[in-house]
């Protein structure tokens, strides 16, 4: 439920103040995260990692190569306009200070 500014911090109706406080309180952190030792977390992080690195949909190598060489010839493109408005910043303040 929203109040007349837009928040939505309110308890809905019907329930009591501490009902709902206790509905926002963060739950606990036990159970059998907290009773692993260091190196059994260390395992399981490996674990899900290998497991994400599955779900990736990796290019092939015509892809790639497409991917690369946009990349290639878009920094060459960027660096050439730096350059050039840097040669002209360069001459404008030679020719102001100078």
């Amino acid at each position: 439920m929203t109040d007349a500014l837009g928040s939505i911090d309110m308890p809905e109706r019907g329930r009591s103040e501490d009902e709902a406080a206790e509905s926002q309180k963060k739950p606990r952190r036990g159970g059998k995260r907290g009773k692993k030792g260091p190196f059994a977390r260390l395992a399981l992080f490996y674990r899900q990692v290998i497991a994400e690195l599955r779900k990736v949909v990796w290019p092939t190598r015509s892809q790639l190569t497409t991917y690369t060489s946009v990349v290639i010839v878009f920094v060459v493109i960027i660096i050439g306009l730096v350059t050039v408005i840097d040669l002209g910043i360069n001459r404008v303040v030679g020719y102001v200070f100078g």
